[in-house]
């Protein structure tokens, strides 16, 4: 099962992307005496598509075979079977084991995918705070 990210949030990256490259361009292409900084508009913008790439490729969270898997760089996995707590707080689900701990932001999630997120951790016989 595939937790998606918000179509708003997603595509918020692609329009900063977008307009870092349009800024890239006036500055380098209309500036005379355009400086090697000039040119890091053109880095933030690949960091803006990238990551709107990506986000549309890997969604936000994957929950397969037991296991539920942040799909970011240097995201965290836990299994299922191991958590002992969920605290809901502040727009953020918690997800605690004996050895783990686990964030998810659930503003950053579509509704649909958030109720299906909700089912889940609901199947799960652990304390809820």
């Amino acid at each position: 099962m595939r937790i998606q990210y918000k179509k708003k949030q997603a595509n918020l990256n692609l329009y900063l992307g977008l307009i870092w490259f349009t800024n890239g361009i006036v500055q380098t292409g209309f500036n005379e005496n355009a400086g090697w900084y000039n040119y890091f508009w053109f880095l933030f913008s690949g960091f803006y598509l990238i990551t709107y790439f990506y986000q549309k490729k890997e969604q936000y969270l994957t929950i397969e075979n037991g296991i539920i898997k942040q799909n970011w760089p240097f995201g965290k996995k836990m299994n299922l079977n191991e958590i002992n707590r969920i605290r809901h707080f502040g727009g953020e689900y918690t997800l605690k084991s004996e050895i783990k701990k686990m964030k998810i932001n659930i503003t950053l999630i579509e509704k649909e995918s958030l109720s299906e997120l909700r089912i889940e951790l609901k199947k799960l016989n652990v304390e809820w705070l």
